[in-house]
C-alpha cells in the first residue's frame, strides 16, 4: 500500500467502526468543557466524568467559578490529580475570561492558549468541539496510534499533529481524532495490545512495510 492508500483504508474503517462519536467527557457549552478538558491532563476522561458533576453543579461558568477559593476547588477536584495546578488554573482562568473576554470562552488558539493552565492540545478540543472549528487535538492515544501505523516518525506530538493534518482531509479533522481515540481504547492501547486482533495495525502498521 502506498501511504495514500493506508490513510483512505484508515478513514475508511474507522467510518466503518464508529460512524457516530460522542464527545468522551460530560460537558453543556464551551466553558464546561474547557475546565473538563483542563482536568482530563493525566487522568482518564471516566475519572474527570465522575468529579464535573459536583463541581459544574455549584459553579458551571466563570462567575460562579471565582466565587470559589482555590483550595475548595481543590477538594472537589482532587480525585483527577494534579489538583493543585489545576485548581490554580480553573481559578485564575476564570479571572481572565470575565476580565477580558466578557465571560466568554475565546474562539482563537491565541487567546486560550494564553489561559493558565491551556496548551495547545486543551485549546484544539476546545476549537474543534466547543465551535466547530477544524482541529486536530493530539492526545497519547493519536500519538501511540500514528506512530504503529507509520503515519509519522513519532518524535513528538507536535510532528504528529503536523504529520496528521498533512495526510487528512481538513474537513474530517474533527470527527477523526476522536475516532482514533476509540479505536486506540478499544483496539490499539499501549498496555496488554493484542496486535492480532488490530486490523487496523494489520493492515497498514509498521511491521508491514
Amino acid at each position: 500500500m502506498t501511504k495514500q492508500q493506508r490513510v483512505q483504508y484508515l478513514i475508511a474503517k474507522l467510518e466503518e467502526l464508529y460512524p457516530e462519536v460522542p464527545i468522551p467527557l460530560q460537558h453543556k457549552d464551551a466553558y464546561t468543557l474547557l475546565i473538563a478538558v483542563l482536568l482530563s491532563a493525566q487522568s482518564q476522561d471516566k475519572r474527570v466524568n465522575t468529579v464535573t458533576p459536583n463541581l459544574f453543579s455549584i459553579a458551571d461558568n466563570p462567575y460562579d467559578m471565582i466565587k470559589l477559593s482555590v483550595d475548595e476547588i481543590r477538594a472537589i477536584i482532587k480525585p483527577v490529580g494534579l489538583s493543585p495546578m489545576k485548581s490554580k488554573g480553573i481559578y485564575g482562568l476564570s479571572h481572565i475570561l470575565i476580565d477580558k473576554h466578557k465571560g466568554e470562552v475565546p474562539d482563537n488558539f491565541t487567546d486560550l492558549e494564553a489561559l493558565p493552565s491551556v496548551g495547545h492540545k486543551t485549546a484544539s478540543v476546545v476549537m474543534s468541539q466547543a465551535f466547530g472549528i477544524p482541529a486536530f487535538p493530539v492526545d497519547t492515544h493519536i500519538h501511540r496510534l500514528m506512530y504503529r501505523w507509520n503515519l509519522t516518525n513519532g518524535k513528538n506530538v507536535v510532528q504528529t499533529e503536523k504529520d496528521a493534518k498533512r495526510l487528512f482531509p481538513k474537513e474530517l479533522w474533527n470527527k477523526l481524532h476522536l475516532q482514533i481515540i476509540f479505536y486506540g481504547r478499544e483496539h490499539s492501547p499501549a498496555r496488554g495490545w493484542n496486535m492480532d486482533k488490530d486490523v487496523i495495525y494489520q493492515m497498514i502498521g509498521r511491521k508491514k512495510l
